[in-house]
């Protein structure tokens, strides 16, 4: 028996990449505003399959910095009485509203998501006297 030799793979997926809901890439979406690198954790320790740590991020002050952006998103729509402590149903809503911008436009939502919170910042000199 002769011995085949086998190509190496160039492009090797491995299994440990982190994906958000198993379906987009957290290391594609990159924040370019220098203001808000520090204030929207996406990649690194920030970089999770489900937007559910259970995680204690208003101990301390500015933690909540640390927090995955679409976690605060999930928290941020647990609001008004009827929906207090129900995060499984806004993580369902998250993730349904991802696949629908990911439908509609054939891009990353993460992508989008921080796109749409650097758009919604104030502009420099808008203050009011």
């Amino acid at each position: 028996m002769e011995a085949v030799p086998v190509a190496p793979v160039a492009n090797e997926v491995y299994a440990n990449q982190v994906k958000l809901f198993g379906k987009w890439n957290c290391d594609e979406v990159s924040v370019e505003d220098i203001s808000l690198q520090d204030y929207i954790p996406i990649k690194g320790k920030a970089a999770k399959y489900l937007p559910h740590t259970a995680g204690r991020y208003q101990v301390k002050r500015f933690r909540k910095a640390l927090c995955p952006i679409v976690e605060r998103l999930a928290c941020s729509l647990m609001m008004h009485g009827r929906n207090n402590g129900k995060k499984l149903m806004t993580v369902r809503i998250v993730k349904h509203t991802f696949e629908i911008i990911h439908i509609l436009t054939g891009e990353n939502p993460l992508k989008i998501l921080v796109d749409a919170i650097k758009n919604s910042g104030p502009r420099e000199d808008s203050t009011r006297i």
